[in-house]
């Protein structure tokens, strides 16, 4: 089987890493000038590499406007426990949650983790 290559430009998702607990409330404050992305990655799941890599591939220029925050939950679980209390959100791995204005306003997990998810989450 052959595969086509595409010649559509792809943007790449500039992540800043989340590894404390003071960060969130920075996180929180800058949802109020624009979205914020969390994805919750678990370097033990195929699954969670294969939401990744889709989510990466999908990225495009329109969501760069959204700051991508990755967490290695395997690293930090603490950070992952007080992320799902603080926006009362189940936790699930992977992961993506979009805080905007202080609050959780999208969550996703496994294979429903997009570009596309995030776009329509955000408009």
């Amino acid at each position: 089987m052959f595969w086509k290559k595409s010649n559509t430009y792809t943007a790449s998702i500039e992540w800043h890493p989340l590894e404390d607990e003071s960060q969130l409330q920075y996180l929180i404050e800058e949802s109020h000038e624009r979205d914020v992305l969390i994805y919750k990655h678990s370097t033990r799941c195929g699954i969670s590499g294969m939401a990744l890599n889709r989510l990466e591939r999908g990225w495009k220029e329109e969501l760069n406007h959204v700051k991508a925050y990755f967490l290695d939950l395997i690293a930090y679980r603490n950070l992952s426990n007080e992320i799902a209390q603080r926006f009362e959100v189940y936790h699930e791995s992977p992961q993506i949650i979009i805080i905007r204005a202080g609050k959780a306003i999208h969550d996703e997990s496994h294979m429903g983790i997009s570009a596309e998810t995030i776009e329509q989450a955000i408009q």
